[in-house]
Formats: structure tokens, sequence, C-alpha cells
């Protein structure tokens, strides 16, 4: 059974940073993409940031460059997402996915998910 778990989620102040992590098991994602994805009340679910498997490739949304780093080990089949100067607006639900096809360009791409963790980023 394959499971995505996230964490380093929690509520901070504009302009702090925080670091998501996201941990797989009962498959090794080593040779496919993995992403983080984020939605916010109200808005669906949009696409932050992917990353190729070896890493090589990586997509950023463009509300998030330059603030967000995205990166992986896959030696612990684990992906994270390094968020700095936090805004209000990156207030959202930050999801892990990973993806079974060699090529991940969209939501619909990503075969698994994970449950979740909350950002709140205060003003």
């Amino acid at each position: 059974q394959v499971q995505l778990v996230e964490s380093g989620g929690g509520l901070v102040q504009a302009g702090a940073s925080l670091r998501l992590s996201c941990a797989a098991s009962g498959r090794t994602f080593s040779s496919y993409p993995m992403g983080w994805f984020r939605q916010a009340p109200g808005k669906e679910r949009e696409l932050v940031a992917t990353m190729s498997w070896s890493g090589g490739n990586t997509y950023y949304a463009d509300s998030v460059k330059g603030r967000f780093t995205i990166s992986r080990d896959n030696a612990k089949n684990t992906v994270y997402l390094q968020m700095s100067s936090l805004k209000p607006e990156d207030t959202a639900i930050y999801y892990c996915a990973a993806s079974s096809h060699l090529v991940a360009s969209t939501q619909r791409a990503y075969d698994y998910w994970g449950q979740g963790t909350q950002v709140t980023v205060s003003s």
C-alpha cells in the first residue's frame, strides 16, 4: 500500500520560512516525478512545484518562483519543499504527490497523494 506522509506545516508570520517533508512508503518513486500542490480555502488545488526523478528538471508556479525550492532524496524516498519569504497568500493545505508516469506536467499525471499539511501565514 502506497503512502505519502507530509510533515513540517504550521503557523508562521509573514517573511518566515518553513520546510515541508514528504516520505513515501510502499513503493519507490526514485524513477518518477514528485511534486507539491496546494489548496487554499475556496480555491482549486494548484501546482506549486515538481521535480523529475533525477532532480534535473524542476517546475515552479510563478507565484513561488525565487521563494520556494523543491528537492528530493531518492535514497530516502522523500521530497522536500523549502519555503522562504512566506506571504499570507501562501496559506493553504499543501499536498505531496507522486506519479507513476515518467513525465508528469499536470495534476492528472499524479497518481498518489498525501493527506496534506496545513500552512498558515499571518500578516
